[in-house]
């Protein structure tokens, strides 16, 4: 993956010097010619595209804004009603995740969305302990955890 990187960005100069133009656009038309030779030249280069990983980081930071909207839309109808009716509590979500780096960043993911918190991480690095403001139902809390913020953590990282 750094191989191809270091390539994109050679690619990249080298059109900066073939132009004769210095300027941002055109090192920015130089990657994407770099970009697009990788691309054409995949087979032939024993990584994975490197751009691939790029856009699915980008749709994992989609997925978070778009669980921000919606859990502080959730939140906000919760705290504005006359009657406060939920159901706090403290759930343990089995986690898939292997390095700690991909479990601080679930954990972390997990504590910026609004109504849950995570309080801690077993010793064995299997379980990821969460304060909910409302969890009607633990099952469906822990599969919509999984279906999301885990799936897209794990297809960034592997």
């Amino acid at each position: 993956m750094a191989i191809q990187i270091i390539f994109n960005l050679l690619i990249a100069c080298l059109w900066m010097f073939l132009t004769e133009s210095y300027t941002f656009v055109t090192f920015l038309i130089g990657y994407i010619i770099g970009i697009a030779l990788l691309f054409l030249l995949r087979r032939f280069i024993p990584d994975a595209f490197y751009f691939k990983r790029v856009l699915l980081l980008f749709k994992l930071i989609l997925l978070f804004l778009k669980e921000l909207i919606v859990s502080t839309w959730q939140i906000a109808k919760l705290v504005y009603k006359p009657k406060l009716n939920v159901q706090p509590g403290i759930f343990a979500l089995p986690t898939d995740l292997r390095t700690n780096w991909e479990i601080t960043l679930l954990a972390n993911l997990i504590s910026l969305t609004p109504g849950t918190l995570s309080v801690s991480i077993s010793e064995d690095h299997t379980k990821i302990f969460i304060h909910a403001m409302d969890m009607p139902d633990i099952e469906k809390e822990i599969e919509g955890i999984k279906e999301t913020f885990e799936k897209a953590i794990m297809e960034v990282t592997r």
